[in-house]
């Protein structure tokens, strides 16, 4: 298995937030991904000098495609 892991130290502007997380979302299930994982801050509880962050899991089938995936043009075109 391969996995992106994606935090995000702050909150984000509501509407680039949403068009962010639409191409992105697009952009890793096409190369494969699937979230497995969403923590928001709000619902998170932090221990042992953790940063309070929205975070999320991508699984991919192999170490490469997760690679891959990150690199694409449509992922980066995202970020």
């Amino acid at each position: 298995k391969g996995y992106i892991l994606s935090a995000h130290r702050s909150e984000a502007d509501p509407v680039k937030k949403a068009a962010y997380n639409l191409l992105v979302r697009n952009a890793l299930e096409k190369a494969g991904g699937k979230i497995i994982a969403m923590a928001k801050v709000e619902k998170t509880n932090v221990n042992e000098n953790g940063v309070n962050q929205s975070t999320v899991l991508i699984e991919f089938s192999t170490y490469d495609e997760a690679i891959n995936a990150y690199h694409s043009s449509d992922y980066q075109k995202a970020l």
